[in-house]
């Protein structure tokens, strides 16, 4: 034990905090238009996927790999006993950390594996939120050249710089400017991240679960 247990323990809580509040905005963005017509359109297709996206990182599994304890055959059946009750109820941690000082073990030191899992799933939530904003912001500015009325050949220039303006910021939204800007804001608040995930071992993360279609 090296006395840093309940350090990753509120870090764990922590991000799964930020993943959650992150999941209260996904739900909470619109995925129909008030215009049927618009249904197929590139900004509200955007927030369909996004509404996916969101359903799908809440629910994908855990890591269920065996974590190897030292310290013998009795740490390594509490190791494997703390994680069948991380992946029963991991996400417990929603409302309070699951694991405590007293119950952490060397399952819980480096690599943590509920430390990486809670952070891929906060990056990509991250991700997500910030397609919906995007498509958001495109719904608004197609309803401001439309004004009420039905899309004519007199619409069309500047509905197609709204679809060119949707794909850019999409385009701007990358792993890289998601960790950084993840990282920078936890720092700002005098958060613990000395052994937070590399971006790397998030992007392997997440790979190695399936993907919405």
């Amino acid at each position: 034990m090296d006395g840093l247990n309940e350090y990753r323990t509120a870090r764990v809580a922590e991000v799964l905090s930020d993943f959650r509040n992150l999941q209260y905005y996904i739900a909470a963005a619109p995925v129909d238009p008030t215009n049927p017509d618009d249904y197929y359109t590139e900004g509200w297709a955007a927030l369909r996927q996004c509404a996916l996206d969101g359903q799908h990182i809440l629910n994908v599994s855990a890591d269920v790999t065996v974590p190897q304890a030292a310290g013998g055959e009795e740490e390594q059946i509490r190791a494997e006993l703390q994680q069948q009750a991380c992946r029963r109820g991991e996400y417990k941690a929603l409302n309070r950390p699951l694991l405590t000082s007293e119950d952490a073990n060397s399952w819980l030191e480096p690599p943590c594996r509920v430390l990486l899992d809670a952070y891929a799933r906060r990056h990509e939530a991250q991700k997500i939120y910030l397609r919906q904003a995007a498509a958001q912001n495109w719904v608004q500015h197609r309803e401001q050249v439309l004004q009420g009325q039905q899309p004519s050949s007199s619409h069309r220039r500047q509905l197609r710089a709204c679809d060119t303006q949707l794909r850019t910021e999409l385009q701007q939204i990358t792993d890289e400017a998601i960790y950084q800007q993840l990282r920078n804001e936890d720092m700002n608040m005098g958060r613990w991240t000395a052994e937070d995930p590399s971006l790397r071992a998030v992007q392997r993360w997440l790979r190695a679960r399936p993907q919405t279609t």
